[in-house]
């Protein structure tokens, strides 16, 4: 922890002197942006209704949830699909996931999906405009949820769902290298909706109503919020534990996600007691770091980590994830929004 600790203090100096460059960053970006906004550069748009979920940092907004929400909404009446670029997985090209899919062939958050929703179809492809046409070819879905798509501007989707941490609005950053924004903040004016997401739930209309204002959305973008609400038990392939059956044990918390503060303070809020294992999102584990786990007595983690550290833990029932769900607040008139989309 206290490696970690020194690592993470480096990092932030190293982005702090790199703040000459920010500038840099900014100009191309918004050059990138504004040659699309001209139609110099072009974007593909499709027949059938393409849906994206992205935002404008690199990461920690909590889009997979938002994606499992859409999927559950949508797959009620509609054949729905799902794309991903399936980050550090170890194959190339255009995958449709199958039974022979692991966390290594697609992604661990594709996995997830397929693993949760077999009734969707979940594929992968770094080149999105190949990646839609393969599915519309061979699948024939009626909707395609593209994951982490906002910045890929070669595709024009027709829904664009932006999603900010309420612990750090993207109107609080700066591009980077310093800050976390993969582009300006004027990126913002062609989502559809804002849904500024992990809200506390004690968040006061006076609270919203400032966030609004700081946001500046357009006329026509509604601004939601959401939260999430953890599980009041834990999983694995064994067993389910009730949440409240760890507050007489000594457990460790891995994480590998972009943001964990959340996580950590809902279960620090229970009273529980716990050792906090923090890597970098989507990290690979090395042979002595699941060596060095399997000597936990109980290991619980995320949904998305669970999926990438199970392979390793077969045949012990040691490690355990705690589900998630996706809670938005006037979620009628948000599904309302995407059934007027939808209808066009």
């Amino acid at each position: 922890m206290i490696i970690l600790a020194i690592d993470f203090a480096k990092m932030k100096l190293v982005r702090y002197l790199l703040l000459p460059v920010v500038p840099i960053y900014y100009l191309v970006t918004w050059l990138r942006n504004m040659f699309y906004d001209l139609g110099w550069k072009s974007s593909t748009s499709y027949q059938i209704p393409i849906i994206c979920v992205g935002n404008l940092s690199v990461g920690g907004t909590g889009k997979t949830p938002t994606i499992e929400y859409l999927i559950r909404v949508l797959s009620q009446d509609f054949k729905v699909a799902t794309l991903s670029r399936g980050y550090k997985r170890e194959s190339s090209g255009f995958i449709i996931a199958d039974e022979k899919a692991t966390v290594r062939s697609i992604g661990d958050e594709p996995f997830q999906f397929y693993n949760k929703f077999k009734e969707v179809t979940v594929a992968v492809d770094s080149n999105r405009r190949r990646g839609i046409s393969n599915l519309i070819d061979k699948k024939q879905p009626d909707i395609i949820l593209l994951d982490d798509a906002f910045q890929h501007r070669k595709v024009k989707a027709g829904f664009n769902i932006l999603l900010t941490a309420y612990d750090k609005l993207y109107c609080d950053d700066m591009v980077l290298p310093t800050g976390d924004l993969r582009e300006p903040k004027t990126g913002a004016k062609r989502a559809n909706v804002i849904v500024v997401t992990k809200c506390p739930e004690s968040l006061s209309e006076a609270e919203k109503a400032i966030i609004k204002k700081r946001l500046k959305p357009l006329p026509n973008q509604d601004v939601f919020f959401s939260s999430i609400e953890y599980s009041q038990r834990i999983l694995n392939e064994k067993k389910d534990l009730g949440l409240n059956e760890l507050k007489d044990d000594t457990f460790t918390l891995v994480t590998g996600i972009a943001n964990p503060k959340p996580l950590k303070k809902y279960l620090k809020h229970k009273g529980l007691k716990f050792e906090h294992l923090n890597f970098k999102d989507h990290h690979n584990f090395t042979d002595d770091e699941i060596l060095s786990l399997k000597k936990k007595n109980r290991i619980l983690t995320t949904e998305k980590d669970y999926v990438r550290l199970l392979p390793y833990f077969k045949d012990s029932d040691a490690l355990f994830y705690m589900p998630i769900e996706f809670k938005i607040e006037h979620s009628k008139l948000f599904e309302e929004a995407l059934a007027s989309f939808l209808k066009t």
